[in-house]
């Protein structure tokens, strides 16, 4: 009898594991199917695949351009050390250079989209507003009818008589 009993409790006990697993299960589908998550991962993407196309604008194109403007190699580093085996020590401040210009220009960008976007979001509080307001004044001023006029004109002046 024991044995059936402490079965059932472990059986028991098993089911309730299951729900709660199952359970936590659904929460994560339904973690990961919100929009916020799929929006945010598509994002990351298209940025990443976004800032290869500014890399490689800024390495072939802005590069080039400036390396003819200044006289100067951008892509170009500064020796500080040979070492006596051959290798060198040095500062690739070309790599910086472009790198700064690449955060300029993905910054310059972003900026435009927010400012975009900010724009039709602006534009449509305003419509909405102007919406509001023109329902508020429609329920403001009901328009009476002639009769019902004349009718209030009249109840005055047998109020003013008696």
């Amino acid at each position: 009898m024991a044995k059936k009993k402490k079965k059932m409790e472990h059986q028991k006990e098993l089911e309730e594991l299951k729900e709660k697993s199952s359970g936590f299960i659904q929460e994560f589908k339904n973690f990961i199917l919100k929009g916020n998550v799929v929006d945010m991962a598509i994002g990351v993407i298209i940025g990443t695949a976004f800032a290869d196309i500014v890399t490689a604008f800024t390495t072939d194109f802005i590069n080039p351009i400036l390396g003819l403007l200044g006289g100067a190699d951008v892509a170009g580093e500064i020796v500080i050390k040979k070492l006596t085996d051959g290798t060198r020590v040095s500062l690739n401040y070309g790599h910086f250079i472009t790198q700064v210009i690449n955060f300029l220009i993905m910054a310059f960008v972003l900026f435009l989209i927010l400012k975009f976007f900010n724009g039709i979001v602006e534009a449509g509080r305003k419509r909405m507003a102007k919406e509001e307001k023109e329902e508020e004044k429609k329920e403001e001023e009901p328009k009476k009818s002639d009769e019902v006029l004349l009718l209030e004109e009249i109840r005055d002046l047998l109020k003013k008589k008696a």
